[in-house]
């Protein structure tokens, strides 16, 4: 491997200078450089460790918008069919809302079957590692489930008037479908 004179030269001096300070001055320089290295590590980690408290605290600002969303839209159905009992979800899979009805079918005691109808929508539980929002619905109509879907947005891309429009339409469409079968 060839060098060009200007660089042989470059390391040359390079060298001189380092060598050219006393060892405590080597020393005290070398020491400084790994203290600066040191600090930039541990603000690039305090970044990282920002930026994921600053996901964690969009998630939760806008799991509070949609699960208020959610529980809006789902207590009007529940005003337009009698008999759905609502109900507020708060718990580890996630935060949102409940609307469920038994009903009974059939024309005689032994031939009794009991129908169970329900519609929930949640927001998942925020998660470091997918840094998502995630919206689930399930619903089931006369113990047959016709409605299971999940969405999600990546939190950068996540737009809060899309999740609002989706919630609507899932709960219009499980309307939609009762009414049609209930």
């Amino acid at each position: 491997m060839m060098l060009d004179g200007n660089r042989v030269q470059t390391l040359k001096d390079r060298m001189e200078a380092v060598m050219s300070g006393s060892f405590e001055d080597r020393l005290a320089k070398a020491i400084q450089r790994g203290n600066r290295q040191r600090e930039e590590e541990g603000s690039q980690r305090a970044k990282a460790a920002r930026t994921d408290e600053d996901y964690r605290q969009q998630h939760g600002s806008l799991r509070i918008e949609l699960s208020d969303h959610i529980e809006s839209a789902i207590k009007k159905m529940v005003s337009h069919f009698p008999g759905f009992n609502f109900k507020t979800v708060v718990s580890p899979d996630g935060w949102g809302a409940h609307a469920s009805r038994d009903d009974v079918a059939g024309t005689n005691r032994r031939d009794v079957t009991q129908l169970y109808s329900y519609l929930e929508i949640l927001v998942r539980p925020y998660s470091s590692t997918a840094r998502i929002i995630d919206v689930v619905v399930r619903g089931t109509i006369r113990n047959k489930e016709i409605l299971r879907r999940n969405e999600f947005s990546l939190l950068d891309e996540a737009d809060p008037t899309n999740l609002r429009a989706l919630i609507d339409q899932w709960v219009v469409q499980y309307a939609e479908r009762y009414a049609a079968r209930g």
